[in-house]
Formats: C-alpha cells, sequence, structure tokens
C-alpha cells in the first residue's frame, strides 16, 4: 500500500474508544491499546477484555456496496482501528463450494497463509500508532509467522518466543523476515514477554493475562472483514463454523455480522459454532458451566494451533449472543475433515479443518441458509509435512510402474 493510501485508511477510521465486554458502561480513550484486558471490570481470577467502539451514526452509506478491489482490508477502513501500518493485500479470500452446498472460507490464502494476517494488520498498525520500535509476539505458529511478516512491512524488530518444536513451514518464515526467535517453554513465554515490553517498549500483540485470555485490544477487529466478505457473496449464513482457540477469530466474525444488523443491512447474525480439540476445550467447559472463562488441563492433540488450555470472554459472548453452540471435536474427525478438504482440491492444517469437522457433528441445515466453515491455514503449516517422501521407484519400468497403480486402485484396463 502506498503512503498515500496509508494516510487515507488512517484518516477514514470510524474509531472512538475501547469498551470493556465486561462491562459496556466501562469505556477508555483508543489510545493507548490496552493489551491486557479491562484494568477496571477484571479481577485475579477473571480477565475482561476490551474491544474498540464506533461512530456507527456515521458510517458512510456506500460502505458496504460493491467496490473495486482496494487491495486487503483498507476497503472497510471506517469501522477498523487505524490502518498505521502499510498491509499486505491480507482478506479477499475465496468461498469455495463442496459438492454437497457447504461453503469453505479459505484463509490459508492470505499472504502468510493464515487468517492470522487479518489480526496482525491491526496489531501491527497499535505498535506504529504507538510509536513503539518493535513487536512482540508468543506463538509457535501462525500467528507468530504473520507478526513477523507484519512487523517487517513495518520496519518494525520483531521477538517471537516460541517452543523449540515450531512447525518447520513457521520457522521458515520466521527466518525469513529476520524475526529473533526464543525458544522458551510454554508456561514461561508470558512473564518473559511482559519484561521485553517493558524493558525494550516493544508492543505485544499476544495476550498477556494469565487468569482468563483477553488478548489485544486491536486484533479481532481485524477478523471483522471475514463476515464482510461473506455477507458480500451469500448475505447472511444460517451458521459459521470456527476452528477456536482463544476464541478471537470466532468473536470477530460473530461482531461483524452483528455490526451489519446495527447498520441495518442484515436481519440477524448466523449462529457460530465455536470447534475446539474434545480433550480440552476451555470455551466448552466455560460455557457448560455458566463461566465467563475455564481452566482445562493439558490433553494431546495434533490440532496444535488451537490447543489451549485457558477460554476467554469473547468466546463466551459470541456463541451466547448468536445462539450457537460449541463444539468438541476429535483428532480423527479433523483428521477425516482433512482429507475431505484435500479431495476438494483444499489443503488445510489439521486445526484448519475443525471447523469442517464440527458441522459434521450436525445434522445438516434445514434450509435456513448456506452453512460457511471457515478454514484457517495451510496444510504446510503441521508438523509432519516433509515427513512422507515418496518411495523411488526400483527398477524404474513400466512393470513397477504398473503395480504401484493398481495399488492405488487405478484401473490398467
Amino acid at each position: 500500500m502506498s503512503a498515500a493510501s496509508a494516510s487515507l485508511a488512517t484518516e477514514s477510521s470510524l474509531a472512538t474508544g475501547q469498551r470493556s465486554l465486561g462491562d459496556p458502561e466501562v469505556r477508555y480513550p483508543l489510545w493507548p491499546p490496552l493489551t491486557a484486558g479491562c484494568p477496571a471490570t477484571s479481577t485475579a481470577a477473571m480477565a475482561y477484555p476490551v474491544e474498540v467502539d464506533y461512530a456507527y451514526d456515521d458510517v458512510p452509506s456506500t460502505l458496504f456496496d460493491p467496490a473495486p478491489d482496494r487491495g486487503g482490508i483498507d476497503r472497510w477502513a471506517p469501522l477498523l482501528p487505524p490502518l498505521r501500518a502499510p498491509g499486505l493485500g491480507e482478506g479477499r479470500t475465496p468461498l469455495v463450494e463442496l459438492p454437497d452446498g457447504v461453503w469453505i472460507k479459505d484463509e490459508s490464502r492470505n499472504p502468510t497463509w493464515s487468517h492470522k494476517d487479518r489480526l496482525n494488520r491491526c496489531t501491527v498498525s497499535a505498535a506504529v500508532g504507538s510509536g513503539a520500535p518493535g513487536i512482540v509476539v508468543a506463538s509457535s505458529g501462525n500467528h507468530g509467522a504473520s507478526a513477523a511478516a507484519y512487523a517487517a512491512r513495518a520496519g518494525l524488530r520483531c521477538v517471537v518466543l516460541a517452543s523449540a518444536g515450531a512447525p518447520p513451514a513457521v520457522q521458515s518464515f520466521l527466518d525469513a523476515y529476520g524475526a529473533v526467535v526464543l525458544p522458551v517453554p510454554q508456561h514461561e513465554r508470558w512473564p518473559l514477554m511482559r519484561q521485553i515490553a517493558d524493558r525494550l517498549g516493544y508492543h505485544p500483540v499476544s495476550n498477556l493475562t494469565a487468569a482468563a485470555h483477553t488478548g489485544h485490544a486491536f486484533g479481532p477487529e481485524g477478523y471483522k472483514t471475514v463476515a464482510y466478505e461473506i455477507h458480500a457473496e451469500l448475505g447472511v449464513p444460517a451458521a459459521v463454523f470456527v476452528p477456536t482457540g482463544y476464541g478471537e477469530l470466532l468473536f470477530g466474525v460473530w461482531k461483524g455480522f452483528a455490526e451489519l444488523v446495527r447498520l441495518g443491512l442484515a436481519a440477524r447474525t448466523p449462529r457460530m459454532y465455536a470447534c475446539e480439540p474434545a480433550g480440552g476445550a476451555p470455551l466448552a467447559t466455560a460455557l457448560d458451566g455458566g463461566l465467563p472463562a475455564a481452566t482445562v488441563p493439558e490433553a494431546p492433540t495434533s490440532a496444535y494451533a488451537i490447543d489451549c488450555t485457558v477460554s476467554g470472554y469473547r468466546g463466551v459472548v459470541a456463541v451466547r449472543e448468536s445462539g450457537g453452540r460449541a463444539l468438541r471435536v476429535t483428532d480423527a474427525e479433523m483428521g477425516a475433515a482433512r482429507a475431505e478438504l484435500a479431495g476438494c482440491g483444499l489443503w488445510a492444517e489439521v486445526s484448519a479443518a475443525a471447523g469442517l469437522a464440527g458441522m459434521r457433528q450436525l445434522p445438516p441445515s434445514d434450509g435456513e441458509g448456506p452453512v460457511v466453515c471457515v478454514s484457517t491455514s495451510s496444510g504446510f503449516k503441521d508438523m509432519d509435512v516433509g515427513t512422507n517422501a515418496p518411495k523411488p521407484l526400483s527398477p524404474p519400468d513400466w512393470t513397477t510402474a504398473a503395480e504401484r497403480l493398481r495399488a492405488a486402485g487405478i484401473s490398467l484396463a
């Protein structure tokens, strides 16, 4: 994006401040962005996030009219925090229809192959707007790779606190963008991140709270654009199924549809279904217990990108307000969904297939509208990439090739 376009996006934001989700009457100025939840409503046992509020009465009547591509999520700048960091063309991802009419919102088409690019355009913009010399992020996956890209684009340094066993593709992203990677045990990431933020002035773009997940005030706003794009193509779906870790994507998509209702452009929001690994599922646990958040024991799962032991209040709001549910999906169900997507030409990370896996648990929709499953990232991000190299043909002749073809179920008649 050119400097002129960046200036236009910044000036056109209608963001007015930050508001507590714990008590919507508690409000804060837009700057500085709150990175540790609401200080007034949070307690030692529960941390409530904040969201960005807007001058909705001033939203241009033409904002949601069909419009030519303006490069990334900048088209929606009035309903986003000030986009002070240049973009990479994030957003505008395709909706792909499966043979049975289910739609897949394929977020792997973003610049770093995941939905996190929408979030990090906003969080790195917060860092630029705050005058920070760099950003710090705790992630061993999509979030870290994306944050490093947007930091590089904005000319900021990036420190990534990651596990020693990051997926090969993620490590390649981090190396390419010049991020400083510090391998740290998971439970020690957040104290070190606070020190880096305090000592170096780096802007934290990850969660800073332990009692419950609050995340960054600006980040989930970027996910609203998923809802805007779905609405532009399909209208309001009957339901949206979302792979869920901390629930930021779930909340952002719901909020985008809720804004369309507020602006008189939609009559309702879709039901939001949070799809979590069955072994942990902190959001489902919170909802079952009528709690704002929950902590669960660690449980093994191949869906590392959404393997969370702590939930946040954002997810509760999205499910409750939309009349949806939190679904527990097994690794076997996610594996089957991943194979189904691959059979349709879409290679998804195991975690990314959780939405389709959850949808397959439920009876077919009864005609209320289309059903959308968000697929969050590319299969390149999985841990096992590169471990299934094909065995060479020996000897390399037709007889050996024919044996392999028959074994694969290909008729040679």
